[in-house]
């Protein structure tokens, strides 16, 4: 028997465009029928999926759940329909696959896009007729599965150019459902930042959750989240953890783009136990440029952090914004020169 996720409480929104999506899967729910999710990554495909079975006359069935790209040809056959003991090198037993566990549920495809045309012929069957064999078998099979499938991809355009079959597209495409991506329900950034934010304060076992300072709002309101909630309940998560008091006021957006924090090999590449130097000048020279340059930066680096300090009232996080740095960068200039500051 299937169970609510503990996720599903994240399918939060009041913008228009949320409302209508939710609105439209309501009323297909339960219809006993085939439905294809569209939506870019991080829309929350898989949280619609579990929706849609729980509002359905099937939610006392199981929800069977299968990431199609994760899999090579022959092993998605195997996952999707079983096979017989035998049937090839290490199948030592009969096994079931998601079809036959998804009897009298759901079955949802996630990424059906990457499904190769072969098993989409079975597919195609099981749709159809109800039926299948297991691999290696002979014996049909017979099921009574509805199936949810999800996409980021153009399944038509893949259908017009054959590489997914026409029948099986139209047979799928009972209703075909639009998530909304996050750019278009602005109305909701801050209702989902504040659940996660809630939830993250909780798991650390704060006593209280933290507000978002104005600037970070509007920070948060204007992004263009191409990972959309997912992307969102990172960097408030994130935020959350590395805040030092009730108010947070800057968040790390992309945690990628923060300097290496070591020292490059910058004038030669390291070869045996000997530095080579740079083609166009000799040894001697490259030692003297290397010490004067990097002295010069590192002077320049200690006044500018102390300069930021003073004018900031010694408040890192405020030095961080003079400087138009994340609060891990100021960081890690304090960390870098802590013995000359």
């Amino acid at each position: 028997m299937g169970s609510l996720s503990a996720s599903s409480i994240e399918a939060l929104g009041q913008s228009e465009s949320f409302l209508e999506f939710q609105a439209r899967l309501a009323k297909v729910a339960p219809v006993d029928r085939p439905v294809l999710l569209i939506g870019e990554r991080g829309t929350g495909k898989e949280l619609a999926a579990n929706r849609l079975h729980f509002l359905s006359q099937r939610w006392d069935g199981p929800l069977v759940t299968l990431n199609c790209s994760t899999l090579s040809e022959s092993l998605i056959e195997s996952e999707l329909f079983g096979h017989e003991k035998g049937a090839f090198t290490g199948a030592e037993k009969q096994r079931s696959g998601r079809f036959e566990l998804a009897d009298g549920g759901t079955l949802f495809l996630d990424e059906i896009g990457t499904i190769p045309k072969p098993v989409q012929e079975k597919i195609l069957r099981v749709v159809e007729y109800g039926s299948f064999e297991r691999v290696g078998g002979t014996e049909p099979i017979e099921v009574d599965v509805r199936i949810i499938g999800a996409t980021n991809v153009d399944l038509l355009a893949m259908a017009q150019k054959n590489e997914f079959k026409q029948d099986l597209l139209d047979r799928l495409s009972f209703e075909v459902l639009f998530l909304p991506p996050l750019r278009s329900r602005r109305e909701d950034i801050m209702l989902l930042a504040d659940h996660f934010a809630g939830r993250m304060a909780f798991e650390l076992g704060h006593d209280e959750v933290p507000r978002f300072s104005r600037k970070l709002i509007h920070q948060l309101e204007r992004h263009a989240w191409k990972g959309n909630v997912r992307e969102l309940k990172n960097v408030v998560e994130r935020a959350v953890y590395q805040a030092e008091g009730r108010l947070i006021d800057s968040a790390v957006f992309n945690p990628f783009v923060s300097p290496y924090p070591f020292e490059p090999l910058s004038d030669g590449v390291v070869q045996g136990s000997q530095e080579v130097p740079m083609s166009g000048s000799s040894a001697e020279e490259a030692s003297e440029m290397e010490g004067g340059f990097k002295e010069s930066i590192r002077k320049h680096e200690i006044q500018l952090v102390r300069s930021a300090l003073e004018r900031a009232r010694f408040s890192q996080r405020r030095a961080a914004e003079l400087l138009d740095l994340t609060y891990d960068q100021f960081r890690g200039l304090l960390k870098k020169h802590k013995d000359s500051l």
